[in-house]
């Protein structure tokens, strides 16, 4: 299955990234590097740029 790029999609992560809108690249992408996307993320969280596991428990909280 292709990866589209979808523009209805808002993409919320701050990073220069050639991903937005791509979201099943965006997702492998990280799970390759043992992290999350953005999206998982509030924005408050996401500025700090912590994709790892403790951040989006600590963001959930």
């Amino acid at each position: 299955m292709a990866c589209e790029f979808n523009a209805s999609i808002k993409c919320s992560c701050t990073a220069d990234c050639p991903r937005h809108g791509k979201c099943c690249e965006c997702v492998a992408r990280h799970r390759e590097a043992g992290q999350f996307p953005a999206c998982f993320f509030s924005a408050e969280a996401e500025r700090k740029y912590d994709r790892g596991f403790e951040m989006l428990v600590k963001d959930r909280q």
